[in-house]
């Protein structure tokens, strides 16, 4: 086994890899609680008519098991120390603007889901992934990324109360003496803190603390036994395979949107993430990252697995740079988190203390850390500012990723064009534009 994952070549070993396993595992653990909340759609009271909750206890085990195979494929096939679960931003997407949005049944959107890992599987072994990787132009794949940041956040601060609707301004300020309030904002100054203070594994650390608290104050219903705290594996029954019995409904342009925007986000979001880790790591050979097809493939097998049992997009999480900050290096690091992923499912019962106030701090924190990438826009050219800026802007003012890319994409070919720089977009990038207009022509 040392030799497979090359413990010599990469100087490490047992205890290292161990420990940045377990490292991985605590920075990324919030996505169980997280993921379950988010595509139950917890923090809505009220649902519209026709629309219907995802199954949390359900949503759960594929949550867990969709990162424990996705992380072990990484690491047994990549050799990568990179752990997979399903997306932040993704799950957003699916569950606030597919099903609440759009009132897609949400056996629909996890089959278009299913068809994005199955396009992004076949991109990756037709080795097409360059060519579509070149079409969109880094300005636009930096605004997508900050966007969903903020979209994110938007979300987490809701589900706080921090910030609430307004018939007059549409939105203001909750009541912040409201006692589910100021415990989300107890929540969110101790995972800053936490965070500021570069403690691994901050963010679910925060959740704890914020759970804590809110037992002790009687917001959260304690415990009482080693039941309500270890227990069986719920039943994923509930959402299995339902991607492919609604498989045939995928069928229209709303959907081709839909997967269009599942598959877009997680292709630049893995791609990413795998160069940072692997740049941390100091696994880049040339500029260029070893075994990155199989890496790729990983992350789009982990998809359609996840979609299978009941999940949302997975993918590869940049949080894995933890695990390699505690010295991880080879693929066993990621063997570790997988197995961690797998015990955690005996811990469902949990799943009732963390209410939507502990989840919406975590929220606003990975908003705060997507946004890091608006740094890097060309703001000073106003033809690449103008479709950057209305990408990013539109996603929390319409509530919706896939509204905010579309716009973004429609005036990119339009203000390169009146500046003169045509030939500097990919004939992609017209097709896309095209895609865009007909999206907006059918939701008139």
């Amino acid at each position: 086994m040392k030799k497979y994952f090359r413990f010599e070549e990469l100087n490490t070993n047992y205890r290292t890899e161990f420990i940045a396993g377990l490292t991985t595992f605590l920075a990324m653990a919030y996505i169980l609680f997280v993921n379950p909340s988010t595509l139950s759609l917890e923090s809505v009271e009220v649902l519209p008519d026709g629309v219907t909750r995802m199954d949390k206890g359900a949503v759960f085990t594929a949550t867990a098991i969709a990162a424990a195979v996705g992380t072990l494929f990484m690491g047994v096939i990549a050799r990568y120390p990179i752990g997979l679960a399903p997306g932040m931003g993704l799950n957003a997407f699916f569950a606030y603007t597919v099903v609440l949005g759009y009132q897609i049944p949400w056996e629909t959107a996890l089959a278009g889901v299913l068809a994005s890992g199955v396009i992004f599987i076949f991109l990756t072994l037709s080795g097409l992934r360059e060519k579509i990787i070149n079409a969109i132009p880094a300005n636009l794949k930096l605004a997508v990324g900050a966007g969903i940041g903020l979209f994110i956040a938007f979300i987490g601060f809701q589900n706080a109360g921090i910030i609430v609707g307004d018939p007059d301004t549409l939105l203001a300020l909750g009541n912040l003496t409201s006692p589910t309030v100021l415990l989300s904002i107890f929540g969110l100054i101790i995972s800053v803190i936490l965070l500021t203070l570069n403690i691994k594994g901050g963010i679910f650390y925060g959740m704890i603390a914020t759970s804590i608290v809110g037992i002790l104050v009687g917001l959260i219903a304690a415990p009482t036994g080693i039941n309500d705290v270890v227990g069986s594996v719920p039943s994923v029954a509930p959402t299995f395979g339902q991607a492919f019995l609604h498989f045939g409904d995928i069928f229209t342009i709303e959907m081709l949107v839909v997967i269009l925007t599942f598959l877009f986000v997680d292709f630049f979001d893995t791609a990413g993430t795998l160069v940072a880790v692997a740049t941390q790591a100091g696994l880049m050979k040339d500029n260029k990252l070893p075994r990155a097809g199989k890496a790729l493939l990983a992350d789009s097998s982990a998809t359609v697995v996840g979609a299978t049992l009941g999940t949302s997009t997975t993918t590869s999480f940049v949080e894995s740079t933890a695990g390699v900050g505690a010295g991880g290096r080879s693929g066993f690091t990621s063997v570790v988190t997988a197995g961690f992923f797998l015990l955690a499912l005996f811990f469902s019962p949990l799943l009732s203390v963390v209410t939507a106030e502990v989840t919406a701090p975590a929220l606003i924190i990975v908003g705060v850390l997507m946004a890091s990438s608006l740094k890097d826009i060309e703001w000073d050219k106003f033809e690449i500012a103008v479709p950057a800026f209305f990408t990013i802007i539109i996603m929390p003012l319409a509530y919706s990723i896939a509204t905010g890319i579309a716009v973004g994409f429609i005036f990119y070919p339009i203000t390169m064009v009146i500046k003169k720089r045509a030939k500097e977009i990919h004939p992609i990038m017209y097709g896309l534009f095209v895609i865009f207009i007909l999206y907006f022509v059918f939701l008139a």
